[in-house]
Protein backbone atom coordinates (compact mmCIF):
# COMPACT_ATOMS: atom_id res chain seq x y z
CA UNK A 1 0.00 0.00 0.00
CA UNK A 2 1.40 3.46 -0.92
CA UNK A 3 1.66 5.92 1.86
CA UNK A 4 -0.30 8.80 0.07
CA UNK A 5 0.55 11.10 2.61
CA UNK A 6 3.43 12.68 4.84
CA UNK A 7 2.06 12.42 8.23
CA UNK A 8 4.60 13.38 10.80
CA UNK A 9 3.43 10.40 12.99
CA UNK A 10 3.11 7.90 10.25
CA UNK A 11 2.27 5.34 13.38
CA UNK A 12 -0.61 7.54 14.32
CA UNK A 13 -3.72 5.33 13.51
CA UNK A 14 -7.72 6.27 13.74
CA UNK A 15 -10.33 3.78 13.90
CA UNK A 16 -12.91 3.54 11.00
CA UNK A 17 -15.91 1.62 9.40
CA UNK A 18 -16.29 1.43 5.49
CA UNK A 19 -20.06 1.42 4.65
CA UNK A 20 -21.59 1.80 1.34
CA UNK A 21 -24.71 1.48 -0.93
CA UNK A 22 -23.07 -0.55 -3.75
CA UNK A 23 -24.35 -3.88 -4.59
CA UNK A 24 -23.70 -7.13 -2.21
CA UNK A 25 -20.33 -7.74 -4.55
CA UNK A 26 -18.96 -4.40 -3.52
CA UNK A 27 -19.73 -4.58 0.13
CA UNK A 28 -16.59 -4.92 2.65
CA UNK A 29 -17.41 -6.43 6.33
CA UNK A 30 -18.70 -3.90 8.59
CA UNK A 31 -16.28 -4.51 11.68
CA UNK A 32 -14.13 -1.22 12.65
CA UNK A 33 -10.45 -1.23 12.16
CA UNK A 34 -7.72 1.13 12.65
CA UNK A 35 -6.00 2.55 9.54
CA UNK A 36 -3.11 5.01 9.56
CA UNK A 37 -4.54 8.61 10.11
CA UNK A 38 -2.40 9.99 7.15
CA UNK A 39 -3.82 8.20 4.33
CA UNK A 40 -5.41 9.88 1.70
CA UNK A 41 -8.72 8.24 -0.81
CA UNK A 42 -5.94 6.36 -2.37
CA UNK A 43 -4.67 4.22 0.30
CA UNK A 44 -8.28 4.18 1.57
CA UNK A 45 -9.13 2.36 -2.02
CA UNK A 46 -6.22 0.20 -1.35
CA UNK A 47 -7.38 -0.94 1.95
CA UNK A 48 -11.41 -1.54 0.45
CA UNK A 49 -9.81 -3.46 -2.45
CA UNK A 50 -7.75 -5.55 -0.38
CA UNK A 51 -10.64 -6.42 1.66
CA UNK A 52 -12.97 -7.42 -1.18
CA UNK A 53 -9.98 -9.41 -2.96
CA UNK A 54 -9.98 -10.90 0.85
CA UNK A 55 -14.08 -12.18 -0.04
CA UNK A 56 -13.47 -12.83 -3.73
CA UNK A 57 -10.20 -13.65 -5.06
CA UNK A 58 -11.56 -12.74 -8.77
CA UNK A 59 -12.30 -8.75 -7.65
CA UNK A 60 -10.50 -6.58 -9.86
CA UNK A 61 -9.25 -3.27 -8.01
CA UNK A 62 -11.30 0.08 -8.97
CA UNK A 63 -10.80 3.60 -7.56
CA UNK A 64 -13.14 4.61 -4.82
CA UNK A 65 -14.23 7.84 -3.20
CA UNK A 66 -15.16 8.42 0.31
CA UNK A 67 -17.60 10.25 2.22
CA UNK A 68 -17.36 11.19 5.70
CA UNK A 69 -20.80 13.29 6.61
CA UNK A 70 -22.02 13.69 3.43
CA UNK A 71 -18.84 15.37 2.45
CA UNK A 72 -16.44 14.06 0.12
CA UNK A 73 -12.35 13.34 1.65
CA UNK A 74 -9.99 15.24 -0.86
CA UNK A 75 -6.83 15.42 1.73
CA UNK A 76 -5.38 13.07 4.44
CA UNK A 77 -7.62 11.63 7.04
CA UNK A 78 -5.99 13.68 9.60
CA UNK A 79 -6.55 16.98 8.05
CA UNK A 80 -10.00 16.65 7.19
CA UNK A 81 -11.08 16.17 10.57
CA UNK A 82 -8.90 19.10 12.20
CA UNK A 83 -10.22 21.06 9.33
CA UNK A 84 -13.94 19.79 10.15
CA UNK A 85 -13.61 19.72 13.79
CA UNK A 86 -14.43 15.92 13.80
CA UNK A 87 -12.96 14.14 16.26
CA UNK A 88 -10.34 11.49 15.73
CA UNK A 89 -11.11 9.39 19.37
CA UNK A 90 -14.46 8.00 17.95
CA UNK A 91 -15.28 5.46 15.50
CA UNK A 92 -15.36 6.89 12.18
CA UNK A 93 -18.20 5.88 8.88
CA UNK A 94 -16.45 6.19 5.74
CA UNK A 95 -19.01 5.68 2.78
CA UNK A 96 -17.09 4.87 -0.26
CA UNK A 97 -18.37 5.16 -3.68
CA UNK A 98 -16.94 4.12 -7.05
CA UNK A 99 -14.76 7.06 -8.19
CA UNK A 100 -15.85 9.06 -10.69
CA UNK A 101 -13.18 9.61 -13.19
CA UNK A 102 -12.76 9.12 -17.30
CA UNK A 103 -11.67 5.75 -18.33
CA UNK A 104 -11.94 5.89 -22.08
CA UNK A 105 -10.57 8.58 -24.53
CA UNK A 106 -12.22 8.02 -27.88
CA UNK A 107 -10.78 9.21 -31.63
CA UNK A 108 -11.88 12.98 -31.78
CA UNK A 109 -14.32 13.48 -34.80
CA UNK A 110 -12.68 16.14 -37.06
CA UNK A 111 -14.62 19.18 -38.08
CA UNK A 112 -13.71 21.79 -40.71
CA UNK A 113 -13.97 24.87 -38.54
CA UNK A 114 -14.69 25.83 -35.01
CA UNK A 115 -16.83 23.07 -32.56
CA UNK A 116 -19.30 25.63 -31.21
CA UNK A 117 -22.74 23.30 -30.47
CA UNK A 118 -23.35 19.88 -29.42
CA UNK A 119 -26.36 17.87 -28.18
CA UNK A 120 -25.76 14.36 -26.60
CA UNK A 121 -29.24 14.19 -25.49
CA UNK A 122 -30.02 11.12 -28.02
CA UNK A 123 -28.74 7.50 -27.43
CA UNK A 124 -27.95 6.75 -30.85
CA UNK A 125 -26.58 10.09 -32.17
CA UNK A 126 -24.61 13.44 -31.76
CA UNK A 127 -25.62 16.53 -32.93
CA UNK A 128 -22.77 19.28 -33.63
CA UNK A 129 -22.81 23.02 -35.11
CA UNK A 130 -19.90 24.33 -36.79
CA UNK A 131 -18.35 27.62 -37.20
CA UNK A 132 -18.49 26.56 -41.26
CA UNK A 133 -22.03 26.92 -41.17
CA UNK A 134 -22.91 23.47 -41.65
CA UNK A 135 -24.66 20.80 -38.44
CA UNK A 136 -23.60 17.21 -38.66
CA UNK A 137 -25.21 14.07 -37.33
CA UNK A 138 -22.75 11.22 -36.17
CA UNK A 139 -23.68 7.52 -35.01
CA UNK A 140 -22.55 6.17 -31.78
CA UNK A 141 -19.97 3.22 -31.95
CA UNK A 142 -18.31 4.55 -35.32
CA UNK A 143 -15.17 6.27 -34.79
CA UNK A 144 -15.66 9.22 -37.19
CA UNK A 145 -18.82 8.28 -39.09
CA UNK A 146 -20.92 11.24 -39.96
CA UNK A 147 -24.09 10.31 -41.30
CA UNK A 148 -25.97 13.56 -42.33
CA UNK A 149 -24.70 16.92 -42.45
CA UNK A 150 -27.42 19.68 -42.25
CA UNK A 151 -26.49 22.66 -45.15
CA UNK A 152 -28.07 26.11 -45.30
CA UNK A 153 -27.06 28.38 -42.82
CA UNK A 154 -24.91 31.78 -43.83
CA UNK A 155 -23.27 32.12 -40.76
CA UNK A 156 -21.42 30.20 -37.59
CA UNK A 157 -23.89 27.82 -36.13
CA UNK A 158 -23.82 28.72 -32.33
CA UNK A 159 -26.74 26.57 -31.05
CA UNK A 160 -27.77 23.05 -32.04
CA UNK A 161 -30.72 20.88 -30.24
CA UNK A 162 -32.21 17.58 -30.75
CA UNK A 163 -36.27 17.95 -30.85
CA UNK A 164 -37.56 14.45 -30.90
CA UNK A 165 -34.86 12.59 -29.40
CA UNK A 166 -36.68 8.69 -29.70
CA UNK A 167 -33.78 8.19 -32.04
CA UNK A 168 -33.74 4.60 -34.46
CA UNK A 169 -35.34 2.81 -31.80
CA UNK A 170 -38.95 4.16 -32.64
CA UNK A 171 -38.55 6.60 -34.85
CA UNK A 172 -37.41 6.08 -38.60
CA UNK A 173 -36.25 10.29 -38.42
CA UNK A 174 -35.27 12.82 -35.83
CA UNK A 175 -36.35 16.61 -35.66
CA UNK A 176 -33.89 18.83 -34.75
CA UNK A 177 -33.17 22.87 -34.57
CA UNK A 178 -30.34 24.94 -35.20
CA UNK A 179 -29.39 28.52 -34.38
CA UNK A 180 -26.75 30.84 -36.59
CA UNK A 181 -25.04 34.25 -36.53
CA UNK A 182 -27.04 34.81 -39.84
CA UNK A 183 -29.88 35.92 -37.62
CA UNK A 184 -32.31 32.82 -38.51
CA UNK A 185 -33.45 29.11 -36.95
CA UNK A 186 -34.00 26.16 -39.14
CA UNK A 187 -35.88 23.04 -38.64
CA UNK A 188 -34.54 20.39 -39.87
CA UNK A 189 -35.66 16.76 -40.48
CA UNK A 190 -33.35 13.61 -40.84
CA UNK A 191 -34.31 10.08 -42.22
CA UNK A 192 -31.75 7.79 -39.14
CA UNK A 193 -32.44 4.67 -40.93
CA UNK A 194 -31.05 5.51 -44.41
CA UNK A 195 -27.16 4.34 -44.83
CA UNK A 196 -25.22 4.95 -47.15
CA UNK A 197 -21.58 5.58 -47.77
CA UNK A 198 -21.12 9.47 -48.09
CA UNK A 199 -23.21 11.68 -45.51
CA UNK A 200 -26.68 12.44 -46.69
CA UNK A 201 -26.90 16.12 -47.15
CA UNK A 202 -30.18 17.97 -45.92
CA UNK A 203 -31.59 20.90 -46.41
CA UNK A 204 -34.10 22.86 -43.96
CA UNK A 205 -38.05 22.52 -43.78
CA UNK A 206 -38.66 25.58 -41.97
CA UNK A 207 -36.72 28.88 -41.58
CA UNK A 208 -37.36 30.42 -38.49
CA UNK A 209 -37.12 34.22 -38.84
CA UNK A 210 -37.29 37.05 -36.05
CA UNK A 211 -34.30 37.92 -34.97
CA UNK A 212 -32.50 41.28 -35.82
CA UNK A 213 -28.87 40.20 -34.56
CA UNK A 214 -27.17 36.42 -34.11
CA UNK A 215 -28.53 33.81 -32.56
CA UNK A 216 -26.67 32.60 -29.72
CA UNK A 217 -29.10 29.89 -27.90
CA UNK A 218 -31.83 27.81 -28.50
CA UNK A 219 -33.31 25.39 -25.99
CA UNK A 220 -36.57 22.63 -26.48
CA UNK A 221 -39.23 22.73 -23.93
CA UNK A 222 -40.26 19.45 -21.95
CA UNK A 223 -43.67 18.67 -24.47
CA UNK A 224 -41.07 18.65 -27.12
CA UNK A 225 -43.24 21.11 -29.28
CA UNK A 226 -42.21 24.58 -28.91
CA UNK A 227 -38.46 26.30 -28.45
CA UNK A 228 -36.96 29.30 -27.40
CA UNK A 229 -34.36 31.32 -28.23
CA UNK A 230 -31.69 33.74 -27.25
CA UNK A 231 -30.10 36.39 -29.49
CA UNK A 232 -27.35 39.13 -29.48
CA UNK A 233 -30.29 41.63 -29.94
CA UNK A 234 -31.15 41.32 -25.96
CA UNK A 235 -34.33 39.56 -26.83
CA UNK A 236 -35.88 35.68 -25.96
CA UNK A 237 -38.05 34.39 -28.77
CA UNK A 238 -40.77 31.50 -28.21
CA UNK A 239 -41.91 29.30 -31.64
CA UNK A 240 -44.30 26.57 -31.95
CA UNK A 241 -42.42 23.87 -33.87
CA UNK A 242 -45.54 21.11 -33.72
CA UNK A 243 -44.82 18.75 -36.43
CA UNK A 244 -47.08 18.15 -39.08
CA UNK A 245 -46.73 16.02 -42.21
CA UNK A 246 -47.18 18.66 -44.45
CA UNK A 247 -45.18 21.54 -43.96
CA UNK A 248 -47.87 24.56 -42.18
CA UNK A 249 -51.06 21.73 -42.54
CA UNK A 250 -52.65 21.72 -38.66
CA UNK A 251 -48.93 23.96 -37.70
CA UNK A 252 -49.73 27.15 -35.54
CA UNK A 253 -46.77 29.14 -36.57
CA UNK A 254 -48.03 31.97 -38.43
CA UNK A 255 -46.00 31.13 -42.22
CA UNK A 256 -45.60 33.61 -45.30
CA UNK A 257 -44.01 32.92 -48.45
CA UNK A 258 -40.21 34.53 -48.70
CA UNK A 259 -39.86 36.86 -51.28
CA UNK A 260 -37.65 35.90 -53.56
CA UNK A 261 -34.09 38.12 -53.76
CA UNK A 262 -33.04 38.33 -57.35
CA UNK A 263 -29.75 38.92 -56.27
CA UNK A 264 -28.66 36.05 -53.91
CA UNK A 265 -31.71 33.75 -55.88
CA UNK A 266 -30.75 31.89 -52.76
CA UNK A 267 -32.68 28.14 -52.95
CA UNK A 268 -34.10 28.20 -49.49
CA UNK A 269 -36.07 31.77 -50.19
CA UNK A 270 -39.05 29.54 -51.12
CA UNK A 271 -39.43 27.92 -48.26
CA UNK A 272 -41.73 28.54 -45.68
CA UNK A 273 -41.18 30.92 -43.09
CA UNK A 274 -42.19 30.83 -39.40
CA UNK A 275 -42.44 34.00 -37.20
CA UNK A 276 -42.12 33.49 -33.29
CA UNK A 277 -45.67 33.16 -30.97
CA UNK A 278 -43.89 35.69 -28.51
CA UNK A 279 -41.51 37.78 -27.48
CA UNK A 280 -39.49 38.17 -23.70
CA UNK A 281 -38.14 41.63 -23.36
CA UNK A 282 -35.89 42.50 -20.39
CA UNK A 283 -32.27 42.13 -20.75
CA UNK A 284 -30.16 44.60 -21.74
CA UNK A 285 -27.17 42.61 -23.51
CA UNK A 286 -26.80 39.25 -26.25
CA UNK A 287 -28.83 37.09 -24.39
CA UNK A 288 -25.68 34.11 -24.29
CA UNK A 289 -28.06 30.91 -22.97
CA UNK A 290 -31.64 30.19 -22.78
CA UNK A 291 -33.12 26.97 -21.19
CA UNK A 292 -36.48 25.65 -20.69
CA UNK A 293 -36.46 22.75 -18.11
CA UNK A 294 -40.59 23.31 -16.71
CA UNK A 295 -42.99 24.05 -19.44
CA UNK A 296 -44.33 27.14 -17.78
CA UNK A 297 -40.94 28.47 -16.68
CA UNK A 298 -37.76 29.08 -18.54
CA UNK A 299 -34.22 30.84 -17.64
CA UNK A 300 -32.28 32.76 -19.48
CA UNK A 301 -28.19 34.23 -18.92
CA UNK A 302 -26.78 37.27 -20.48
CA UNK A 303 -23.87 39.65 -21.10
CA UNK A 304 -26.04 42.26 -19.12
CA UNK A 305 -24.44 40.03 -15.87
CA UNK A 306 -27.95 38.53 -14.95
CA UNK A 307 -29.74 35.47 -14.72
CA UNK A 308 -33.67 35.43 -15.04
CA UNK A 309 -36.50 33.13 -14.81
CA UNK A 310 -39.72 33.59 -16.74
CA UNK A 311 -43.19 32.90 -16.36
CA UNK A 312 -43.93 31.58 -19.87
CA UNK A 313 -48.00 32.11 -20.32
CA UNK A 314 -47.81 35.65 -18.78
CA UNK A 315 -44.55 36.23 -20.00
CA UNK A 316 -43.33 38.23 -16.83
CA UNK A 317 -39.83 37.85 -15.02
CA UNK A 318 -40.42 36.06 -11.74
CA UNK A 319 -36.97 36.34 -10.45
CA UNK A 320 -33.56 37.92 -11.26
CA UNK A 321 -30.16 37.57 -10.29
CA UNK A 322 -26.81 39.48 -10.91
CA UNK A 323 -23.77 38.52 -10.01
CA UNK A 324 -21.26 41.08 -11.54
CA UNK A 325 -19.79 38.78 -14.39
CA UNK A 326 -20.86 38.74 -18.10
CA UNK A 327 -22.25 35.01 -18.44
CA UNK A 328 -21.44 32.31 -21.34
CA UNK A 329 -23.66 29.24 -19.59
CA UNK A 330 -26.20 27.77 -17.83
CA UNK A 331 -27.82 24.86 -16.68
CA UNK A 332 -30.95 23.89 -14.12
CA UNK A 333 -30.77 20.97 -12.35
CA UNK A 334 -29.24 19.43 -8.83
CA UNK A 335 -31.91 19.10 -5.82
CA UNK A 336 -35.34 18.94 -6.91
CA UNK A 337 -34.11 20.14 -10.06
CA UNK A 338 -34.06 23.49 -8.85
CA UNK A 339 -30.45 25.06 -8.47
CA UNK A 340 -28.73 27.73 -11.24
CA UNK A 341 -25.44 26.88 -12.57
CA UNK A 342 -23.91 29.21 -14.36
CA UNK A 343 -20.20 30.48 -15.77
CA UNK A 344 -18.82 33.43 -17.66
CA UNK A 345 -16.30 36.11 -17.82
CA UNK A 346 -14.07 34.74 -15.29
CA UNK A 347 -12.68 31.15 -14.13
CA UNK A 348 -15.51 30.74 -11.48
CA UNK A 349 -18.56 27.69 -11.75
CA UNK A 350 -21.11 29.55 -9.21
CA UNK A 351 -24.54 27.86 -8.61
CA UNK A 352 -27.24 29.49 -6.80
CA UNK A 353 -30.69 27.88 -5.43
CA UNK A 354 -33.61 30.52 -6.00
CA UNK A 355 -35.76 28.81 -3.08
CA UNK A 356 -33.82 31.14 -0.80
CA UNK A 357 -35.52 34.12 0.03
CA UNK A 358 -33.63 37.18 0.49
CA UNK A 359 -30.57 35.80 -0.71
CA UNK A 360 -28.90 36.28 -3.98
CA UNK A 361 -25.00 34.91 -3.01
CA UNK A 362 -24.23 31.66 -4.43
CA UNK A 363 -24.68 28.33 -2.31
CA UNK A 364 -21.30 26.63 -4.27
CA UNK A 365 -18.41 28.37 -6.28
CA UNK A 366 -15.30 26.37 -7.94
CA UNK A 367 -12.48 27.73 -9.12
CA UNK A 368 -10.44 25.30 -10.54
CA UNK A 369 -10.41 26.97 -14.30
CA UNK A 370 -7.84 29.27 -15.29
CA UNK A 371 -10.16 31.12 -17.89
CA UNK A 372 -13.48 31.75 -18.74
CA UNK A 373 -16.23 29.45 -18.53
CA UNK A 374 -17.55 28.38 -21.75
CA UNK A 375 -20.17 25.70 -20.45
CA UNK A 376 -22.37 23.80 -17.80
CA UNK A 377 -24.32 20.95 -17.90
CA UNK A 378 -25.98 18.76 -14.87
CA UNK A 379 -25.95 15.29 -14.84
CA UNK A 380 -29.47 13.93 -16.33
CA UNK A 381 -29.68 11.74 -13.28
CA UNK A 382 -27.61 12.89 -9.87
CA UNK A 383 -28.00 15.66 -7.82
CA UNK A 384 -24.59 16.09 -7.35
CA UNK A 385 -22.69 16.17 -10.84
CA UNK A 386 -22.39 18.18 -13.26
CA UNK A 387 -20.02 19.49 -15.79
CA UNK A 388 -17.98 22.38 -16.63
CA UNK A 389 -15.42 23.68 -20.04
CA UNK A 390 -13.64 26.42 -20.55
CA UNK A 391 -11.08 28.15 -22.92
CA UNK A 392 -8.13 27.14 -20.92
CA UNK A 393 -8.80 24.15 -22.99
CA UNK A 394 -10.59 21.03 -19.82
CA UNK A 395 -13.27 19.71 -19.42
CA UNK A 396 -14.12 19.63 -15.64
CA UNK A 397 -16.16 17.39 -13.58
CA UNK A 398 -17.76 18.37 -10.53
CA UNK A 399 -19.51 16.45 -7.00
CA UNK A 400 -21.43 19.75 -5.21
CA UNK A 401 -19.38 17.27 -2.24
CA UNK A 402 -16.47 18.63 -2.28
CA UNK A 403 -15.02 21.90 -3.56
CA UNK A 404 -11.86 20.44 -5.99
CA UNK A 405 -13.33 18.88 -9.32
CA UNK A 406 -13.19 14.88 -9.51
CA UNK A 407 -11.66 14.58 -12.56
CA UNK A 408 -10.01 17.32 -15.19
CA UNK A 409 -10.44 15.51 -19.09
CA UNK A 410 -7.52 17.63 -21.41
CA UNK A 411 -8.63 16.15 -24.51
CA UNK A 412 -8.67 19.49 -26.80
CA UNK A 413 -5.91 21.96 -28.03
CA UNK A 414 -7.75 25.01 -28.05
CA UNK A 415 -10.61 26.89 -26.09
CA UNK A 416 -13.35 23.93 -25.40
CA UNK A 417 -16.40 26.15 -26.71
CA UNK A 418 -19.22 23.65 -25.42
CA UNK A 419 -19.96 20.31 -23.63
CA UNK A 420 -22.98 17.70 -22.92
CA UNK A 421 -23.36 14.67 -21.39
CA UNK A 422 -24.05 11.59 -23.56
CA UNK A 423 -25.32 8.33 -22.60
CA UNK A 424 -25.12 9.65 -19.03
CA UNK A 425 -21.68 7.98 -18.67
CA UNK A 426 -20.23 10.04 -21.44
CA UNK A 427 -18.87 13.39 -21.73
CA UNK A 428 -19.08 15.05 -25.57
CA UNK A 429 -17.37 18.37 -25.93
CA UNK A 430 -16.32 20.73 -29.13
CA UNK A 431 -13.99 23.04 -28.94
CA UNK A 432 -11.52 25.69 -31.43
CA UNK A 433 -9.29 22.70 -32.15
CA UNK A 434 -12.40 21.96 -34.65
CA UNK A 435 -12.41 18.92 -32.78
CA UNK A 436 -15.72 16.63 -31.70
CA UNK A 437 -13.99 15.05 -28.63
CA UNK A 438 -15.95 12.17 -26.32
CA UNK A 439 -15.03 11.03 -23.01
CA UNK A 440 -16.12 7.70 -21.82
CA UNK A 441 -16.59 5.41 -19.28
CA UNK A 442 -17.71 7.97 -16.08
CA UNK A 443 -19.81 5.73 -13.94
CA UNK A 444 -22.26 8.03 -11.87
CA UNK A 445 -24.01 6.31 -9.30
Amino acid sequence: MEPNGSGSDASRQVQVRFVTRLPPPLRVPPASMAVPSHLTRFGLSDIVNLLLKNSDPDHENQPFDFLIDGELVRMQLDEFLIAKGISAEKVLELEYVKAVAPRKQEDPRPHDDWVSAVDGSNSSFILTGCYDALARIWKSGDASECTHVLEGHNGAITSAKFIDIRGVENEQNFHLVTGSKDRLLRLWKCDAAKRRGDPIRVGAYKILVGHTSSVQSVSVNPSREMICSGSWDCSIKLWDVKESEEDGDGNTISLKKRKVNSKTKESEDARLEGAATSTLVGHTQCVSVVTWPDPDVLYSASWDHSVRQWDVPSGKETWTMVCGKALNCLDIGGEGSALVAAGGSDPVLRIWDPRKPGSLAPIFQYSSHSSWISACKWHPRSWFHLLSASYDGKVMLWDLRTAWPLAVMESHQDKVLCADWWNHDSVVSGGADSKLCITSGIEIQ
